[in-house]
């Protein structure tokens, strides 16, 4: 399913409008068939999944909040670091491209402290798909610092990428990471040379167009939707334009045309325009190349979510201008281009420096918090651990509210022949999997904590008894209905109470215990439940879980 949500992405970026929401439809079809199987992980990684495809996608953009505010969550309650590092660098993406810079420089800032110490290995991952998953966040961070221009922190973070899968990257990942170096190695070319700095701007091209040209092999296995037997410097505008920025001439020319008459990946169009200038200007033909450089002028918008690159354009255009006597008013634009860069030039440091001590910050802050919950947390499920539950329950037992408070114990059934008969990993995953599958199962107040072995407790704040049996009664049939590889056939009994005035947290969780025990002996697979009047125990019928009118005593 990975692999298929992978190639839909690849494929996204090169499709047409109509194309691309038949793919974001397809994308959303393979969520809802992990959501239904619940591993974690794999949720997490298609909500990425669907909200990347609508962050591509020109038309669907402002659609992309729900998926990452959903990805974010998910990720924070199943303690994906990695995961949480990526949602929050997909939320700067989309506040690039809603105008939102500052906001978005904030949310890298938090991805990035999340990334500047992450755990070794989390949720099971081995280590070449923690790699991946390393170098992909950090590669969503790059995209944003490339777009705002930080280019100094963008190679900081680009490195660090390619050095997460360097020794167990395939060619798609080896043709990503040497694609998008070059475009930050053209966008930062270009800005030194506006700012004077030529042999600088000439040293970065130069390892461009080397690029450009060492791709070619990882390209033509990549998922890179491509032609056959033509090279990638004739089907990738920005690969092709570093061999032009390097050394321009009318050799480039006929390439540089033909691509700028084809869809270009977001953003290329005007990096296009500037390299195809540059080699008409190389032959003489001044006038043709102010013409496309005003072309794509009034084509970009002023609000570009790529400012560097707008200002490039103009910043060319003027040089032409001024320097061929093209175009009017020629003065008016150069002091207008100039003035422009020196603002942007000069919000560098101060960007990069508020960058420093926001990512100081969170990362102090996540620490802090990370010892925090590690306290408080199961390390195998993310989930509360004893001593968390034991001090929600004292607050909830030495509370003045009248509030009802459901008390569930869960125990698994057929968990010990998971571990005899097949291995303690393969029960560490059931547990991880019921975990999640009770989580997903409830409300999101409810809380769900691991007690220890295979035993849960569930409070559900405010449930009556029959409240909560219909609730519980849904988490034993999710349980019940996993896939028979994720569960290995493994049931809930449930011992589910209620907890009455001035009662201790240790009496209630007794008495759910016993009520637990009762379920266990009707059978396994249902709910056991005491009233408070007279202790009286319920049970659902043999033969699975049912609602409180199917109860029999």
């Amino acid at each position: 399913m990975l692999g298929r949500a992978r190639e839909l992405i690849a494929l996204v970026q090169r499709s047409e409008k109509h194309e691309q929401q038949d793919i974001i439809t397809r994308l959303d079809e393979l969520l809802h068939e992990t959501q239904r199987r619940g591993e974690p992980l794999l949720v997490a990684q298609m909500l990425r999944a669907a909200a990347l495809s609508r962050l591509i996608s020109a038309s669907a953009q402002d659609h992309a909040a729900r998926q990452l505010d959903e990805m974010l969550a998910h990720t924070r309650r199943h303690g994906a670091t990695l995961l949480r590092a990526d949602a929050h660098a997909l939320r700067g993406r989309r506040l690039v491209l809603a105008g939102h810079e500052d906001a978005a420089l904030t949310e890298i800032a938090r991805a990035l402290a999340l990334l500047d110490d992450p755990p070794s290995q989390e949720l099971g991952l081995g280590r070449r798909a923690w790699d991946r998953l390393l170098s992909t966040a950090l590669n969503d961070c790059w995209i944003v610092l490339n777009q705002l221009g930080v280019y100094e922190v963008a190679e900081e973070v680009i490195t660090r990428a390619h050095q997460a899968v360097r020794d167990s990257a395939g060619p798609h990942e080896i043709t990503m990471l040497l694609m998008n170096r070059v475009k930050m190695l053209l966008g930062w070319g270009l800005r030194l040379e506006r700012i004077g700095r030529s042999d600088e701007a000439g040293e970065r091209f130069r390892t461009a167009a080397s690029m450009a040209i060492a791709v070619e092999a990882p390209f033509a296995e990549s998922l890179f939707p491509r032609k056959a037997g033509v090279a990638a410097v004739d089907q990738v505008a920005s690969l092709a334009s570093a061999l032009a920025l390097a050394a321009p001439s009318d050799a480039h020319i006929d390439r540089l045309r033909s691509l700028r008459a084809t869809p270009l990946y977001p953003y290329d169009n005007p990096l296009l325009a500037i390299a195809l200038a540059r080699c008409l200007e190389s032959v003489g033909e001044h006038e043709e190349a102010f013409r496309l450089l005003m072309e794509d002028r009034h084509h970009i918008p002023e609000e570009y979510p790529q400012p560097s690159m707008r200002i490039g354009l103009i910043h060319e255009l003027a040089r032409f201008a001024d320097r061929y006597d093209l175009g009017d008013p020629r003065a008016q634009l150069a002091d207008y281009a100039g003035a422009l860069e020196a603002e942007l030039w000069s919000m560098r440091e101060s960007q990069s420096a508020a960058l420093d001590t926001r990512r100081e910050h969170e990362r102090l802050s996540a620490a802090h918090g990370a010892v925090t919950q590690q306290a408080l947390q199961d390390p195998l499920t993310g989930l509360p651990n004893r001593r968390a539950l034991d001090e929600r329950l004292r607050g909830f037992a030495t509370s003045a509210s009248s509030d009802p408070l459901a008390v569930a114990l869960i125990d698994l059934d057929g968990f010990k022949g998971v571990n005899d008969q097949r291995s303690h990993a393969d029960g560490d995953d059931v547990l991880r999997v019921v975990a999640s599958t009770l989580r997903d199962s409830l409300r999101g107040d409810d809380i769900v904590a691991r007690y220890g072995g295979d035993e849960f407790i569930t409070l559900l704040p405010g449930a009556t008894l029959s409240a909560a049996h219909q609730a519980m009664n849904r988490a034993v049939t999710a349980v019940d209905e996993l896939p028979r590889h994720l569960s290995h056939g493994v049931t809930l009994s449930v011992g589910l109470v209620t907890l009455r005035a001035g009662e201790r947290g240790e009496e209630v969780l007794s008495r759910a215990d016993a009520a637990m025990y009762q379920a266990k002996r009707g059978g396994g697979n249902q709910i056991a439940s005491c009233h408070e009047a007279d202790d009286e125990t319920e049970t659902a019928p043999e033969g699975g879980p049912t609602s409180d009118a199917g109860q029999r005593t």
